[in-house]
């Protein structure tokens, strides 16, 4: 059964605030979100790789803002050529139920770890995270291939890679928050390209490399493996796992990353 722990009004010395909850993707593991003010997409500098040369085009990262509906920013913002608009995830999020709604027996409990109506009310909410199901879904609607480069194991997942599609669109994740990918000529007013081709596969190894490059620099958030403290009772934890164990065996709902 889905549970959302609630945010952390305060935070120990040296410790960062975070939420908890149970992943659509899987039913089954937690994911953990800073509380803290998150800097405005403008504030926060692109990662990039590739040569920095005046007019050369290169791939770089979108920020959008953490604020529980990133994935569904990122998919509007790419699938639509670079429109950036927060408020498409009502929308979005409403657009998924309604296509988990008309399938039941696609969409059953066993896929998506809880009934088809509890999950159209979840992920109608705006606390609440999308994953690989909902990218899946989108992928079909969309008619395009997703693919997410994870940071902090450098790999790519393709959804729709076996569909046919023509087009192609790219996120970035670091194990909590999706950001969009561009190409974009740096300088130029030139509106950035984010719908590539298929058979792209330079694209492709150009995202590696930005992941590889974020991985080296630390950034992402290994759920599995940082490290925890309940601030109800002081417990030191490891992962998610132990977060999750805790919470049910105490019903402590407060924790922070060290």
């Amino acid at each position: 059964m889905c549970f959302l722990l609630p945010f952390l009004n305060q935070s120990l010395t040296g410790m960062k605030s975070v939420v908890i909850g149970v992943s659509s993707s899987t039913g089954d593991t937690l994911i953990v979100e800073e509380e803290k003010n998150k800097p405005k997409p403008q504030d926060r500098p692109a990662v990039t790789k590739g040569p920095n040369l005046e007019g050369s085009p290169m791939l770089a990262r979108r920020v959008v803002p953490a604020d529980n509906s990133c994935l569904f920013t990122s998919v509007y913002y790419v699938v639509e050529g670079g429109v950036y608009d927060p408020a498409c995830a009502p929308e979005m999020r409403g657009l998924i139920a309604q296509i988990v709604s008309s399938d039941p027996t696609a969409y059953s409990e066993a896929v998506l770890g809880k009934t088809n109506e509890e999950y159209c009310t979840w992920i109608r909410r705006d606390d609440t995270w999308g994953g690989a199901i909902e990218v899946s879904i989108m992928s079909k609607f969309y008619q395009c291939e997703i693919c997410v480069v994870d940071t902090q194991t450098v790999r790519v997942d393709r959804f729709g890679e076996d569909a046919g599609y023509h087009k192609r669109v790219l996120l970035i994740y670091d194990g909590i928050h999706y950001d969009p990918l561009q190409k974009e000529i740096p300088g130029s007013d030139t509106p950035p390209q984010t719908i590539f081709s298929t058979t792209d596969d330079v694209i492709l190894a150009q995202a590696l490399e930005l992941a590889d490059e974020a991985r080296r620099k630390r950034q992402f958030t290994d759920v599995n493996r940082f490290a925890l403290r309940c601030m109800v009772c002081q417990t030191g934890l490891v992962g998610q796992k132990e977060a999750r164990e805790h919470a049910k065996e105490t019903g402590h709902a407060n924790f922070g990353e060290v």
